[in-house]
């Protein structure tokens, strides 16, 4: 197969593509990288994904069908994020970035998330004070 002047073969995806398509690598003889930026992209995500949460691509996409596509706490956004525990790195779920942030705050701490539930389903927390006359409540 002729690849024209400019031009370079993914070895990946198999396609000949324009050398503006490749990172530069000063490892390769012809100057562009060995796979194409796409391919690098998905190579990358894939690797990423297995380092950190030990899940391949076809893993994610379990997950995210056994969700019907949506963040489990909010139910409405789109999972874009993965979520484990920061102490035994179980993975949890996909979540939103909103939810996952959220979690993040709360530090994963059950008793902050149930206070904060009460709170806004509106029952107020009401402070005991220790020292009377030292703090106003305003009336």
């Amino acid at each position: 197969m002729d690849v024209p002047d400019g031009h370079k073969r993914c070895p990946k995806c198999e396609r000949i593509k324009p050398h503006s398509e490749w990172h530069k690598s000063s490892r390769q003889w012809d100057g562009p990288a060995a796979n194409c930026k796409s391919c690098r992209k998905i190579d990358g995500r894939a690797g990423y994904f297995m380092r950190k949460y030990g899940l391949t691509e076809a893993d994610l996409q379990r997950m995210l069908a056994d969700q019907m596509g949506v963040c489990p706490i909010c139910v409405a956004a789109r999972p874009e994020h993965v979520d484990h525990d920061h102490e035994t790195g179980r993975v949890r779920a996909v979540l939103c970035f909103n939810c996952n942030a959220a979690l993040g705050m709360f530090k994963d701490r059950p008793d902050a998330l149930r206070r904060a539930a009460t709170y806004v389903e509106g029952i107020v927390w009401k402070p005991t004070l220790v020292a009377p006359g030292v703090y106003r409540l305003p009336s």
